[in-house]
């Protein structure tokens, strides 16, 4: 039985621990709350307390690198920290997954990496600092395949959304929020189900976009969730032109992967957030 360790039960990474633990996995992982420890114990998950400030803190988390793959799921923070801080946590992540002897790696990148040219973007983009629309995660995703000796897949998610996460809210009775532009959003239950299907693909040593194949306008999206959730609407749309890039799946689908939520248009959200 392959043991899988996540570094990051958060909002994406708990509920992809509960989807290995059903397949049969072990599944093992780390949370940056101490409170969160009890919680995940009583669901089965062993868990310890980490974080990377940017160098490992926290309790006992070495025997989270004893694993078969390591699913590294950290929030870069880019808004609010240096754009240096993220590469710094990955090479630490990295120095403790090699001295533990972890052979497969699962990074979670996203699809900022991309440029807003107006284009179709896809995996086989030329991306260096110069282009790239967030040199953090391309700073982090090169670090991982510089000198490797594990094999390595990164996820490039788009917007992850759904459930609690409701991109109508975040723009609810604002004024001039951008509205002309296509989405690329994935929901959260494609997101987990993406990355099971990778472990169990053997999809190793490529780089996957994970968006939903569908690409509404932001207002139709924001108009269909004040609708749905009855929520305010936002009061008005900016007229500008705003940068965008639209992501291509295909080479996820090319895999045999099915997207059981294609249009963003058609997200489950819990009303009661």
């Amino acid at each position: 039985m392959k043991t899988i360790s996540i570094i990051g039960l958060g909002w994406l990474g708990e509920p992809l621990a509960e989807k290995l633990m059903q397949r049969g996995y072990t599944i093992k992982g780390s949370t940056t709350s101490v409170d969160k420890l009890k919680r995940l114990k009583e669901k089965g998950i062993f868990s310890r307390q980490l974080q990377f400030n940017p160098h490992p803190e926290g309790e006992s988390f070495q025997d989270l690198f004893d694993a078969d793959v390591l699913f590294v799921n950290i929030p870069p923070r880019i808004r609010s920290l240096p754009e240096t801080f993220h590469p710094e946590q990955i090479k630490f992540v990295k120095a403790m997954a090699e001295q533990a002897g972890v052979k497969k790696i699962i990074y979670v990148s996203a699809t900022s990496v991309y440029p807003d040219n107006g284009q179709t973007a896809s995996e086989d983009d030329n991306l260096d600092l110069e282009n790239t629309g967030n040199k953090a995660l391309l700073n982090a995703e090169n670090i991982l395949r510089s000198g490797k000796n594990f094999d390595l897949t990164i996820i490039r998610y788009g917007g992850l959304l759904g459930v609690d996460r409701i991109p109508g809210r975040y723009f609810s009775g604002k004024e001039n929020v951008q509205g002309n532009t296509p989405v690329n959003y994935i929901h959260r239950d494609d997101a987990v189900n993406m990355a099971v299907w990778i472990v169990e693909k053997s999809l190793w040593n490529e780089i996957f976009n994970g968006v939903a194949p569908l690409h509404p306008l932001r207002k139709d999206v924001y108009e269909k969730n004040a609708i749905d959730l009855r929520i305010a609407p936002p009061l008005s749309y900016t007229a500008e032109n705003s940068p965008y890039k639209v992501i291509s799946p295909q080479k996820i689908i090319d895999t045999g992967f099915k997207f059981n939520i294609p249009n963003p248009l058609d997200f489950w959200y819990e009303k009661n957030t």
